[in-house]
């Protein structure tokens, strides 16, 4: 019997007390959790600490992280249940994605990837130029 594989957008938001090793261990539990289910991980996106829109649990800040992940129906509710027992949790939304859904993120990670590339190559030829200087 073959499962047919959705496709599925999960951003949470932990707590800003967290220490950056806490966080990977909270991201990594997560990843597991996918991998337990039958899913995988497609792409996986770090935004860091930022800024609440509106204060959560008294705090106005929050480690965001996204995952866009591939698993059967069945795997979201057990994924969600880990993030309502987890304290380290402030908020969490995961979405079906579409297939315009799907190309939508395909191309911001491609946008995203070209800002970084020109960044490199801007860095490497500021280096060249003080090298020939000196």
């Amino acid at each position: 019997m073959n499962k047919r594989m959705n496709r599925y957008e999960t951003v949470f938001i932990m707590t800003p007390v967290l220490s950056a090793e806490q966080v990977a261990e909270t991201v990594k539990k997560y990843r597991a959790s996918i991998a337990s289910n039958g899913g995988k991980i497609v792409h996986e996106d770090a935004w860091g600490l930022k800024k609440l829109a509106y204060p959560i649990q008294k705090k106005t800040s929050g480690f965001y992280h996204l995952i866009e992940w591939e698993a059967a129906g069945t795997a979201v509710t057990p994924f969600e249940t880990e993030f309502r027992r987890d304290e380290r949790i402030m908020r969490f939304l995961t979405t079906a994605m579409d297939k315009h859904h799907i190309t939508y993120a395909q191309s911001r990670r491609d946008k995203s990837n070209r800002k970084e590339v020109q960044v490199e190559e801007t860095q490497e030829k500021e280096q060249a130029s003080t090298e020939e200087k000196a």
